[in-house]
């Protein structure tokens, strides 16, 4: 019987154009193969109707995955009025319609009201739990799920072009845990009418933006070519804004054991300045830190406590990074 081949040790994050048509879980699966990596994830789910940045991490940069989930996203998309389907996109069915088409003055008025903190209720056809379940299988088993509203920040939203009397597109600057279908759908009542989405790209997802993606298929064509490799972004690249310290080599082998270490002077004197230069009057203690050698391999994530830095997610690495 033929021995599995060991998968390979690769670790960072690549910026996937996500193609449309696909789930999000298929395209890391894709990745993944190409790079042979042993195990990998994705900072934020798109919908098969989506397309745009999809952040894959690979590796050891998937214990970065919740920094990068917690970054701000950046939405183009079209919405067509008139029509309500059960997925709030156009994946769905239709459930509901209007004669009604509002004008670019009457969105105009209404988009203040849907910038800021809003309350939200997520589509029913979302991954949010309900008793235990995922929404979209209650939906999927003919039932709409219960789903109760919860404050999103929607940090800016542009009306663009209105293409015709059906259709508009917008772009949005959101917060972590905003939908998109959900707000089209909530102007689209606010307007007197129905709404859903019928394309919807990311541009933008925490530190990961478009102009650095590469698509699905290029990315194939590079199949066991070096070249793959000069779109894999370091494991960092999830942490902005994140005090990042260089430490001793002495000081890593310890961490890497899960073991604390003294904040001496010198490590003190640079987290002071960084404070300074970021938040001034922030408490250190509590804070998060990244934590690598004077060579900038990846160490740990630490949390500052009682004078020590105390690793809570260590970076283990097995052939090279």
């Amino acid at each position: 019987m033929a021995r599995r081949r060991k998968a390979s040790s690769v670790h960072g994050w690549v910026v996937l154009d996500k193609p449309k048509g696909m789930t999000s879980t298929q395209a890391v699966a894709r990745v993944r193969g190409l790079f042979d990596a042993a195990k990998a994830g994705h900072a934020g789910t798109l919908d098969p109707l989506a397309t745009g940045v999809l952040a894959v991490a690979l590796g050891e940069a998937t214990k970065t995955i919740p920094f990068a989930v917690d970054g701000d996203k950046k939405y183009r998309f079209v919405a067509r009025w008139g029509e309500a389907r059960d997925t709030d996109d156009a994946d769905g069915k239709p459930t509901a319609w209007s004669d009604k088409r509002p004008t670019r003055e009457q969105i105009l008025a209404a988009l203040p009201k849907f910038i800021g903190e809003i309350m939200q209720v997520p589509p029913a056809f979302s991954a949010i739990k309900v008793a235990g379940e995922r929404a979209y299988d209650i939906a999927r088993g003919g039932e709409m799920p219960s789903l109760a509203a919860r404050p999103v920040a929607i940090h800016d939203a542009c009306l663009g072009d209105i293409p015709d009397p059906d259709h508009a597109v917008f772009e949005v600057e959101c917060g972590k845990g905003s939908y998109i279908r959900a707000w089209v759908r909530d102007l689209a009542q606010a307007l007197g009418t129905y709404g859903h989405v019928t394309e919807l790209r990311r541009l933008k997802a925490g530190p990961f933006s478009l102009s650095a993606a590469i698509s699905l298929e290029s990315l194939e064509a590079f199949r066991h070519s070096p070249a793959a490799f000069e779109y894999l972004r370091p494991i960092a690249t999830a942490l902005d804004g994140i005090p990042a310290l260089a430490v001793t080599d002495p000081d890593s082998v310890r961490l890497r054991s899960g073991n604390a270490i003294v904040i001496r002077a010198p490590l003190f004197a640079r987290l002071i300045e960084q404070q300074s230069a970021g938040e001034p009057g922030r408490q250190i203690d509590g804070q998060t830190v990244y934590l690598a050698t004077a060579k900038g391999e990846p160490v740990a994530l630490a949390e500052i406590a009682e004078g020590e830095l105390r690793p809570f997610r260590v970076f283990n690495f097995g052939a090279g990074l």
